[in-house]
């Protein structure tokens, strides 16, 4: 259940000044414990009486003592107090080494080509940071889901986030499983798939998603039709390989049922690029230790594969990108 806290403009002011005097018994060994003047202990104290509307201590010219106020105070804002110091301690300690839990988001389909090649080694490097992944289809909002960053295709990361390649561009390939082309004709040309049943994937906005190609220098979109739809690309892979239809995919996720013979590829000269995975998160100048170590593992594991250079994206970068390598589009009807 969610609380609301709120918290009096300078509630806290003076409470370590009042722990202090409590106890040393003494407005001078306080102001030497904190290291200001007795005449600032003393104002800090009264400042806070005031607000609370009672006398917290009995001054003598020999002796500081406790009034019951202020025994119940003392009794209740110690622990707090104490509390809040542990609290910043923790907070400044996360702050100067990789440590505490790192959250991501990633689409279902690359959890296990992650937890292979990257999230692995990330733990046995960093054992101190716990890492959390949320699997989702959808496009989360990192912010608002708490999550520290996001593993997504370029093309569906917002121009404010800072991008890192973690995959070359690859081929979105049409598959389907041999039992399927044994029973239906193997399509050739785009417009072949008007005859064929196809597996479709609903976006994360609800809209269906048109399949992409490339025909001579031009890219079109065509929206295909089927009785199948699912909202992530493992389901529709299995689908695939069961005989239910064709399916468009990332090449590198059906590469291992093309391998094992579950699948086949089809329309191949019309097959186009994708820009492939990027882990994106917000540009802030003030990154926790744990995502600047995950993002330094990242880039230095593309650099130990000898991948393509890792790009580092900025609003101009991917705008240009986009300009530059993705033709405008028509939308066909099949």
């Amino acid at each position: 259940m969610k609380q609301n806290f709120t918290v009096r403009q300078g509630a806290l002011d003076g409470v370590e000044a009042f722990l202090s005097v409590a106890q040393h018994r003494s407005f001078r060994r306080a102001a030497t414990q904190l290291g200001v003047t007795p005449s600032a202990i003393s104002q800090a104290v009264r400042a806070l009486e005031a607000r609370i509307g009672s006398a917290l201590f009995i001054r003598t010219t020999r002796s500081v003592g406790l009034t019951e106020a202020g025994e119940r105070f003392l009794l209740r804002a110690k622990p707090a107090f104490e509390e809040l110091v542990a609290a910043s301690e923790v907070a400044r300690d996360l702050g100067q080494r990789p440590a505490g839990r790192l959250r991501l988001t990633v689409p279902r389909a690359v959890v296990s080509h992650l937890l292979e090649r990257l999230i692995a080694s990330f733990c046995q490097a960093y054992p101190e940071v716990e890492v959390e992944i949320a699997a989702s289809p959808d496009m989360v909002d990192i912010a608002a889901g708490g999550f520290d960053a996001g593993i997504r295709l370029g093309q569906f990361i917002e121009a404010d986030m800072i991008a890192v390649r973690l995959t070359p561009s690859h081929l979105l390939t049409v598959v389907g499983s041999p039992d399927y082309l044994r029973r239906r004709q193997r399509p050739e040309l785009i417009d072949d798939l008007r005859q064929h049943t196809c597996l479709r994937m609903r976006r994360s906005n609800g809209s269906i998603a048109p399949w992409s190609f490339v025909n001579g220098n031009e890219a079109i979109e065509v929206i295909v039709s089927g009785s199948f739809i699912a909202n992530d690309i493992p389901t529709m892979l299995s689908a695939a390989v069961e005989g239910m239809g064709l399916a468009q995919v990332p090449e590198p996720i059906a590469a291992g049922a093309m391998k094992a013979g579950k699948l086949v590829r089809v329309l191949e000269p019309f097959a186009t690029m994708a820009p492939g995975l990027f882990l994106y998160y917000p540009g802030n100048r003030q990154m926790m230790p744990k995502l600047r170590a995950f993002v330094d593992h990242v880039k230095s594991r593309a650099d130990s594969a000898n991948k393509p250079g890792i790009d580092i994206d900025d609003e101009r970068t991917r705008r240009r990108r986009r300009d530059s390598d993705v033709p405008s589009k028509n939308s066909r009807r099949h």
